[in-house]
């Protein structure tokens, strides 16, 4: 059977820094997906709770966040995604959220993972980077135990050494045995972590190499993390791309997905 010729974008800024640049990168996002004619999730973080130092900037929090996040699927009419890092946020979230997303590193935490997944609500789990592709059919088992959504998958790297991470592409057919939509990080792929002493580095040059590598294996969807100026983003800014370069990197992808379906 031919693939799918069509991918869905996952794409916002990796924090909620506050509610004008979250609005402005939403609606150029919108503007973008919908002349190339790519369904459209926007994501953005209103608590990174994982950061490397106390420092950290880490979101608005959860009440001024979900009220952002909320306009922004009022304003634009697109659906949103965020994470939760704690069972007591999930209620509140999920009033809000179209997808609710478990972070990579909380991946195997069964009773959060189970109250998300009671929610109703889509849901989006990141691949730990410590986790084989095939480990990835146990926690899809937790979901389905409780809900009848479908989940999705998301690819975001493995620890490859200290501070560096690498993809095994064949990942992505492995966990599409698990029957869900298998999406690829491209930008946090490209993440050093904790690279740059208190904070993560990263490679963005090689984000678009990757993710049109992930369309070519056969990825459902695309995550790209994007700001206006990531070199002064605060937070994910050596791994995010540049919202200008978006436009040409998904007609490519584009191109590479309708060619497999020819």
């Amino acid at each position: 059977m031919k693939p799918d010729s069509s991918f869905f974008l996952v794409s916002g800024p990796c924090v909620i820094e506050d509610e004008a640049v979250t609005l402005r990168i939403a609606e150029r996002l919108k503007s973008i997906t919908d002349s190339l004619g790519i369904d459209f999730t926007f994501k953005a973080s209103y608590d990174k709770a994982n950061r490397t130092a106390i420092t950290s900037f880490r979101g608005p929090g959860i009440t001024d966040g979900l009220r952002v996040l909320a306009k922004v699927k009022e304003t634009l009419g697109v659906p949103v995604l965020s994470d939760v890092h704690r069972i007591n946020e999930v209620e509140a979230a999920a009033q809000v959220l179209d997808v609710i997303q478990i972070p990579a590193f909380l991946c195997r935490q069964t009773d959060l993972i189970l109250a998300v997944a009671k929610t109703g609500k889509p849901v989006n789990v990141k691949k730990g980077q410590f986790l084989a592709p095939w480990d990835m059919a146990n926690i899809i088992e937790k979901i389905r135990s409780v809900s009848g959504v479908r989940p999705m998958i998301t690819e975001r790297g493995v620890m490859f050494g200290y501070n560096n991470l690498v993809v095994d592409f064949r990942g992505i057919q492995i966990m599409q045995q698990t029957g869900c939509p298998v999406v690829f990080d491209a930008t946090h792929s490209v993440q050093l972590p904790g690279g740059a002493g208190t904070r993560s580095g990263g490679q963005r040059e090689f984000a678009p190499v990757l993710a049109r590598a992930a369309i070519a294996a056969g990825a459902d969807g695309v995550f790209l993390e994007v700001h206006e100026d990531p070199d002064n983003a605060l937070c994910d800014g050596p791994n995010s791309l540049r919202l200008d370069q978006l436009p040409d990197l998904l007609a490519q992808l584009k191109a590479i997905k309708a060619a497999l379906a020819t």
